[in-house]
């Protein structure tokens, strides 16, 4: 397929249904604004997702929209009011633009702004696009040693390391994942990053687990089908030579998961959910209790977490490449969600 036109766009039009549009190049709305032609795109379980189900909980797809979120590219305009960037610049995009008014992004918490407007989520057209428009705050410079795949992929690994900000990993510690896709794996990658020398990958597809040890784990586990969650994470602490994580992170949203997370934590250690998964769960909350845990819900990235991606990326600490799989035209794209 050859794509014409000065601003070809992948869009979902409904359920198990997309196609190519030509759409408007989009137009600045702030001084500060920054027009980028995209290179890269990620594709996320979440595109994935309004491709086949038309929506993610409250969040419905009700007319067409352009996919992606996880992308990178270079600058091709700036708005007069722009002093960060300039035409050339390859950056990596943060692909939400919050109200930066309400109480929460006034307190630095800009992820839980009601308003956020988020790429490829309804109803706010993404970056599998030719040109995208992002205020230049939003939009992180990549090193000369970072490519623009790698730049897409700053993405989820922003997921990565806000989920192991909250979790406060501390250097020495121990720290079970649950769920070995791209996030869990980026989760031991970050974890390793933070100082972490015991790094345990929980999965029950073992080629999950046998990347997740190239990644970073230093430990994997497969749970047995009939364990209860105290079965599995007793066997997950004789793994570890008696020893109880400190930090455990589930970025699976498996019912099953989070219990055993609970019942393998050391006492007084740190919970974040990464995950999504059935609305409403069976918590062993008598385990969580006499423990004192710790949880944290996560929800996308803030104030740092990109920067801190793209550093940990060009530092060589994470290696985000061992993520890609498949390379795909974009006139293919439709190859990536079916």
């Amino acid at each position: 397929m050859t794509l014409t036109g000065e601003n070809p766009s992948f869009v979902l039009q409904k359920v198990n249904k997309v196609s190519f549009e030509e759409r408007p190049i989009p137009e600045f709305s702030s001084p500060k604004d920054v027009r980028i032609e995209i290179k890269q795109t990620g594709i996320c379980g979440s595109d994935v997702h309004y491709y086949t189900h038309g929506a993610i909980g409250s969040f419905i797809v009700k007319s067409p929209m352009v996919l992606g979120h996880e992308s990178a590219g270079v600058v091709a305009e700036v708005g007069s009011g722009v002093t960060s960037l300039k035409v050339g610049d390859r950056v990596a995009l943060e692909p939400g633009i919050p109200c930066r008014y309400c109480a929460h992004c006034k307190a630095g918490y800009y992820n839980l702004c009601a308003d956020m407007k988020f790429a490829a989520t309804p109803p706010y057209d993404g970056t599998l696009c030719r040109y995208y428009v992002l205020p230049e705050d939003f939009c992180v410079k990549l090193p000369d040693t970072v490519s623009l795949e790698e730049g897409a992929l700053v993405e989820p690994l922003s997921v990565a390391v806000h989920v192991s900000r909250l979790a406060k990993i501390t250097p020495g510690s121990s720290v079970i994942v649950f769920g070995a896709g791209p996030v869990g794996l980026l989760c031991c990658a970050v974890a390793k990053a933070f100082g972490a020398t015991t790094v345990t990958a929980v999965d029950l597809v073992q080629n999950r687990l046998d990347l997740a040890k190239e990644v970073a784990a230093t430990h994997s586990f497969v749970p047995t089908q009939g364990d209860s969650a105290a079965e599995s994470a007793a066997k997950i602490k004789e793994l570890l030579g008696g020893k109880a994580p400190q930090f455990a992170i589930d970025a699976s949203g498996a019912a099953a998961s989070v219990n055993t997370a609970i019942h393998a934590l050391a006492q007084g250690g740190i919970y974040v959910q990464a995950g999504m998964g059935a609305p409403e769960i069976t918590f062993p909350i008598t385990e969580f209790t006499i423990k004192e845990l710790t949880a944290h819900g996560s929800f996308r990235y803030g104030p740092g977490d990109y920067q801190l991606a793209v550093e940990l990326v060009a530092s060589g600490m994470v290696d985000v490449k061992k993520l890609i799989t498949h390379r795909v035209k974009f006139e293919d794209a439709e190859q990536c969600v079916q």
